[in-house]
């Protein structure tokens, strides 16, 4: 059994069952349906994301002093890419550390769930002397992590090298199956970890004519920048609830369920 399916024992029956949609990358929608439905819940996957990675990106690891991990989706396309994994790692949060230890890297250290949190472990952990941080990402990027490191401060300022190794499309339709659930009532919540996808999705709905469908369901959303791009993306949309997590971290967002 994997560390996720361990943890996902660990959590407690649902006192009211739900009907769930999960709008992450197959691969991280796949493991929180395990847990979801380990607590009772109903749930149906729709990405609103596909992961490519790209074989021919290159990739410089020269004086690099660790890796930066800001998703799963970049731990799994840099193993992909390369059997080296004696670089220390340094995860934006538990679920991509996992992932990372899952891939073989040892020395991994977890951040508070964003790239704020990210920034300041780099700062706790690493000075900018020793050596370039090698951030390994998609073609979109949350936040400004070589930004906000590349400020000048009184330790200098880090040297930010970007590895883009997969791609993140956004899907152009909803699937039949998820369009039919929305009409006939079926859903009582959907689950948003990024704003690019929660925008996607809302403007999907609006696509298809099915915002006001929305003022039945709740928005279980990873951060309030999550929960205002599901609500401002192709105009407003009547949620009935709108839920947001303690800390943009999976498990505070499993807690509001």
């Amino acid at each position: 059994m994997n560390c996720a399916a361990a943890r996902a024992r660990t959590f407690s029956p649902a006192l009211r069952p739900m009907r769930l949609i999960v709008t992450r990358p197959v691969a991280e929608a796949e493991i929180l349906a395990r847990q979801l439905r380990v607590m009772g819940h109903q749930v149906l996957i729709e990405p609103m994301l596909r992961i490519q990675n790209i074989a021919d990106a290159p990739l410089d690891l020269t004086d690099a002093a660790a890796l930066l991990f800001t998703s799963a989706n970049g731990v799994r396309a840099f193993a992909a890419h390369t059997s080296q994994r004696d670089l220390p790692v340094m995860a934006v949060g538990a679920a991509t550390a996992e992932v990372a230890r899952d891939a073989g890297f040892s020395d991994v250290a977890t951040a508070g769930g964003d790239v704020v949190a990210l920034a300041n472990l780099v700062r706790e952990q690493l000075k900018p002397t020793d050596g370039v941080l090698v951030h390994v990402a998609g073609s979109a990027v949350a936040g400004d992590l070589a930004g906000d490191l590349g400020q000048s401060g009184d330790g200098g300022s880090y040297t930010v090298r970007r590895a883009m190794l997969y791609r993140a499309e956004v899907v152009t339709q909803l699937s039949q199956r998820c369009r039919a659930a929305l009409e006939a009532g079926e859903i009582d919540g959907i689950l948003f970890f990024s704003p690019r996808s929660a925008a996607t999705f809302v403007k999907l709905l609006h696509g298809d004519n099915l915002g006001g469908i929305c003022r039945d369901i709740d928005l279980y959303g990873l951060s309030k920048a999550v929960a205002d791009a599901a609500r401002d993306a192709a105009g407003d949309v009547p949620w009935r609830r709108l839920k947001i997590a303690a800390m943009p971290r999976q498990d505070d967002l499993l807690a509001l369920l």
